[in-house]
């Protein structure tokens, strides 16, 4: 096969793009812990140098969104805005970056990887509904293989306690972007999927820079060394604002379902990276837990879309798993 018309096949039909938003995404905690290992950075410094590079980045997809979906932009619409950004890329990338200081970069992706579960919970209580058999049991299967890994990493290390606190703050994460998630389907369908991760993670940047100006010296950002700037480099373009861009081009090509079926390899991609570059290892307990973990959010995604969509909430354009 010739590996030219290959490339142009996938690209043409946006398997390409959706591999590399899933790819991405991933990385992002490969960044930050390689950014922790070079150097001795607080978490809300080096997610401040992230949204500092990122900031023009995001305003650039405002820019390429500003003759697509939506009418004029309201007073309304700029409070919601800064309400999904406070959950979106403030909370829950700083409980994430706080996490990832005590615990495994492939445990952090697991633990988020469970975000559909927490949907559907905020789902079954806005509605009133009971959950069935079938939903309770995949919800099971799902906390079971998280419980395996977790249980695995805690008796790994003699730094135990450690493991249970970034593991609280993860799924901090992950319930901060629940409530994100659930929030941006009705903005999605008024602004465009591009415009609102433009908009909201434009607000996101100044509410972490502002954060970051109340709590630590201004010039600690400068002296951090070029190793910590790289990876926050590296974070702001590839597992920012381009896996956006990039989710958006495959679901123009092969639709919502598809490039979310794409993103599942999300934790397979992050545990691999992390064994590679980061020296973490693969257990068996591990992979069990993965295996779990994936069965039981594959069980649930139906129920979760179909909540979603009974509450007009039209998830184009976001990422699988927090970024």
């Amino acid at each position: 096969m010739n590996p030219t018309a290959f490339f142009q096949r996938c690209a043409g039909n946006g398997s390409l793009f959706a591999i590399l938003a899933a790819a991405g995404f991933s990385m992002k905690a490969i960044f930050v812990k390689l950014a922790y290992d070079a150097a001795p950075v607080e978490a809300i410094t080096l997610l401040a140098m992230r949204m500092t590079l990122a900031l023009p980045l995001f305003l650039w997809l405002v820019w390429l969104s500003r003759s697509g979906v939506g009418g004029r932009f309201t007073l309304a619409d700029g409070a919601r805005v800064v309400v999904l950004a406070l959950f979106g890329y403030y909370l829950s990338s700083l409980f994430d970056f706080y996490g990832l200081q005590y615990i495994s970069a492939g445990l952090e992706r697991l633990i988020l990887f469970t975000y559909p579960t927490l949907v559907l919970v905020f789902q079954m209580i806005a509605f009133r509904e009971r959950p069935s058999r079938r939903t309770l049991l995949a919800m099971a299967v799902c906390y079971l293989g998280l419980g395996v890994a977790l249980i695995h990493d805690i008796g790994a290390t003699d730094m135990g306690s450690q493991v249970i606190i970034g593991s609280l703050w993860v799924f901090a994460s992950a319930v901060t972007y629940a409530l994100y998630y659930l929030g941006t389907g009705v903005m999605v369908k008024r602004l465009g999927s591009m415009r609102l991760a433009g908009l909201a993670g434009s607000a996101s940047s100044l509410m972490v820079l502002a954060h970051f100006a109340v709590t630590e010296p201004l010039d600690s950002l400068l002296a951090q060394p070029a190793q910590v700037w790289l990876c926050a480099a590296l974070m702001a373009l590839i597992s920012t604002v381009l896996p956006v861009y990039w989710m958006a081009l495959a679901i123009q090509r092969i639709g919502t379902t598809h490039t979310a079926a794409v993103g599942n390899l999300g934790p397979v991609l992050t545990i691999f990276a992390a064994w590679a570059l980061l020296g973490e290892a693969i257990s068996p307990y591990q992979m069990a837990g993965l295996a779990l973990v994936m069965f039981g959010i594959w069980q649930l995604k139906p129920r979760v879309a179909g909540k979603a969509a009974a509450a007009a909430m039209v998830q184009q354009g976001k990422p699988s798993s927090p970024g």
